[in-house]
């Protein structure tokens, strides 16, 4: 993780969350990054542009974001297209690092979840799961998302937080293997030149 000097490194949590911050937004960099995830793992096509409305409508009444939050909110979309599509499951949570507290870190963790639900449930809203595997990892995620608040800082919860989020970023691959649209007009292997 030593690109942060390239001006066309990968986004991190922090830095996503510095634009959003900065520019008076009130939500959570891992809530849009969960719902961003949520609607293209329920089958939300790369085609569809209409991802900056409806996150317009959930974090900004509706209000367009301003143009820096806008193209954070761009990176975040086609970088996670990029990752979901990777073979070798580069698709990571945009969750704060390590050095952040366990604390911080464990919520960012609900709100991603919860932001994953949302996204998924905006897109199923008309075709409702049917699968028992996905139905099962909704009821996990519906409770991963109430354990943030009573984190304590010590190894067990490091290792929970850990196969936590790790469990969560598995079952969004395999919600995505499941119901998701694979772009038809997306070379995979230059994903960042064909996304404006």
């Amino acid at each position: 993780m030593s690109e942060h000097s390239s001006p066309t490194s990968k986004l991190d949590f922090s830095s996503a969350q510095a634009v959003i911050t900065t520019e008076n937004i009130q939500t959570h960099a891992s809530e849009i990054h969960g719902v961003l995830t949520g609607l293209v793992c329920a089958g939300f096509t790369f085609e569809e542009q209409n991802y900056l409305g409806m996150l317009n409508d959930l974090f900004n009444n509706g209000e367009g974001f301003p143009n820096a939050v806008k193209a954070v909110i761009k990176q975040m979309y086609s970088e996670l297209w990029a990752e979901i599509l990777d073979d070798t499951y580069t698709f990571q949570l945009m969750l704060p690092d390590d050095d952040d507290s366990i604390v911080e870190r464990g919520h960012a963790l609900s709100v991603w979840v919860q932001g994953f639900n949302l996204g998924f449930g905006l897109q199923q809203k008309n075709s409702p799961v049917t699968s028992s595997e996905v139905k099962e990892v909704l009821t996990d995620f519906a409770e991963i998302a109430n354990l943030s608040d009573e984190m304590e800082e010590d190894e067990d919860t490091e290792q929970a937080y850990f196969e936590i989020s790790e469990y969560v970023r598995m079952s969004a691959l395999l919600c995505f293997t499941e119901l998701g649209a694979s772009p038809t007009t997306v070379d995979n292997q230059n994903t960042s030149n064909t996304i404006h």
